[in-house]
């Protein structure tokens, strides 16, 4: 046992002496140590109960004669930190949670770890933060809220932030936004739709890093104690199996888990985060991967933002293992998974509960709501190495689209400019600025794309940007434009007016001006100075490109 360095043989009576001052007996010495990772605050809806799973994974854990101690990592709210500063630090966190997991496992040199993240850039960096130690882990994911009730239909954070767009056009009254506000975030769990957090989720059960049916399980189910139990018992056979991530991941798991965010509709954040995972496995993942995979899985689940249906249907009707299984012909079913068995064996021990709803929520490959995945990469000479979009969520009219630039340096003139009236049908919104090294930290336009909705705008108006979309967000808008404005890529040169191409099909993102015109511009371009201080001083200075995940030296 890695453990046996801070407890075994006469000179480590110090060390046995502070952890018996913690409650360690003579017996517990000699069980394997396993480090809970809870991600637990006051402030993360999807966070609050993660301390009653907590409760539950020690459980598990002193079941199968381990001993469990517990520390929290930091974690942000991106629909609190949205629309202002705050979302500066949304994304720079997740190497930080990474950091601080090192730091604690490492220190104290536990046998094993159980990882209890729920919301955006948290499940990344827990996930991260394994491919970097390999040591035996497991993930229970926190698990998503129950939709919220309003006027006969269910609705979400989303609904909010559009109902926002709506009252500022007049189409919604202040009372009805005073309802959205109170009904649409029912309590506990990741935010209702297939938006960033929720899609992480099931990016971990499909890469074989948490225990079958873990990524849908809400947040307020009981299923979800079960499960987190469960994992507890299980990281303790895992321990003595040595079985460790890199054991599990591997490139053939992350192509399994780009085929289940593409057929699921997934957050464009997965261009950005399973990068980065990849990479502290000691993987290269090309964001071309995506699009590669993209044309050949099909979109099997309409859930929102670009569809109809939450997660409590999508659970309902089998999760993760359900849509798997669909894709069965497609994916690597010899891959390990935590539980100890194949990606296979789990499928052929899975049992849809409810077969009707299955039939209905989770399409067929035969007919499938839309023949290519959910995420498209779009090239051209306004983004040589790479944009992302979440074509799943965007009109089939907005698909090929050609319309006069509308140019914003921040988010916030943004956001204004719209509120105010100033974009119109036709145009196409361009936020520059906002990149990894620009913004710094590459917010998400989620306020501004949910008040163009909210407007009505959707089938009329596109959005690009440097910066990054929520999950949340749908529409034809472009995202992780590279090179960013910042480092002198071509969106820092486009002006008023200019036409833009959009070509999704053709995969095509062009500026229709001339090569001798964008000479000129470049010859003349000098970057804005922003006064950045304190840890996104230090983000700014190592940060990359959002075409390699946004990882960070």
């Amino acid at each position: 046992m890695r453990s046996a360095i801070i407890k075994e043989g006469p000179e480590r009576a110090p060390n046995r002496s502070l952890l018996k001052a913690t409650g360690v007996t003579d017996s517990e010495m000699r069980k394997p140590f396993i480090a809970v990772v809870n991600s637990w605050n006051d402030i993360i809806p999807g966070h609050i109960h993660l301390n009653k799973l907590a409760e539950a994974v020690k459980a598990g854990i002193r079941n199968a004669g381990g001993v469990p101690f517990e520390f929290h990592t930091i974690g942000v709210c991106d629909g609190i930190a949205m629309g202002h500063e705050g979302m500066k630090y949304s994304l720079p966190s997740r190497e930080v949670i990474e950091d601080t997991i090192e730091l604690m496992v490492k220190a104290h040199q536990f046998d094993g770890i159980v990882l209890i993240p729920s919301c955006d850039k948290i499940v990344p960096g827990h996930l991260m933060a394994a491919g970097r130690l390999d040591i035996p882990a497991i993930v229970v994911t926190g698990g998503p809220m129950l939709p919220g009730y309003v006027d006969d239909k269910y609705t979400d954070l989303i609904s909010v932030f559009e109902g926002v767009g709506a009252y500022s056009a007049g189409k919604l009254s202040e009372v009805d936004l005073k309802r959205l506000e109170n009904l649409s975030c029912a309590g506990a769990g990741s935010c209702a739709g297939m938006f960033t957090a929720n899609t992480m989720a099931c990016i971990t059960e499909a890469l074989g890093l948490s225990l079958p049916g873990c990524a849908t399980a809400h947040a307020v189910d009981a299923k979800k104690v079960r499960i987190a139990k469960e994992s507890g018992e299980r990281i303790v056979e895992m321990v003595r199996e040595n079985l460790t991530p890199r054991k599990i991941v591997s490139f053939k798991s992350l192509e399994n888990a780009i085929m289940v965010d593409m057929a699921v509709g997934g957050s464009t954040n997965t261009t950005l985060h399973l990068p980065a995972l990849a990479h502290e496995f000691g993987l290269n993942l090309p964001l071309e991967k995506f699009d590669e995979l993209s044309r050949t899985t099909p979109h099997l689940i309409s859930l929102r933002p670009g569809g109809p249906n939450f997660m409590l249907h999508f659970d309902r009707a089998g999760g993760v293992q359900a849509v798997m299984q669909r894709l069965s012909s497609k994916l690597h079913l010899d891959q390990p998974t935590v539980n100890g068995k194949t990606i296979g064996e789990n499928l052929n021990e899975f049992d849809i509960v409810n077969p009707k709803l299955n039939k209905e929520i989770i399409a067929t490959l035969e007919k499938p709501i839309h023949a290519e995945g959910g995420i498209a990469v779009l090239k051209g000479n306004l983004a040589p190495d790479g944009s992302v979009v979440k074509q799943a969520a965007v009109d089939p009219k907005m698909r090929v689209y050609t319309g006069p630039a509308k140019v914003y340096d921040c988010e916030e003139d943004a956001m204004e400019s719209i509120l105010a009236g100033n974009v119109k049908p036709g145009d196409i919104v361009v936020i520059r600025y906002e990149g990894p090294k620009g913004g710094p930290g590459m917010r998400e336009m989620l306020a501004a794309t949910a008040a163009i909705g909210g407007m009505g705008l959707l089938e009329s108006v596109a959005l690009i940007t440097d910066g990054r979309f929520s999950g949340g967000t749908r529409g034809p808008c472009i995202g992780h434009i590279s090179p960013e404005a910042s480092e002198g890529g071509p969106i820092a040169l486009v002006k008023d007016g200019d036409m833009i191409e959009i070509n999704i099909p053709e995969r095509v993102l062009n500026l229709k001006v001339s090569e001798e015109e964008l000479k000129q511009r470049k010859a003349a371009f000098v970057p804005p100075k922003k006064e950045v201080t304190g840890y996104l001083a230090r983000y700014q200075r190592s940060v990359h490109s959002a075409n390699t995940g946004g990882i960070v030296d």
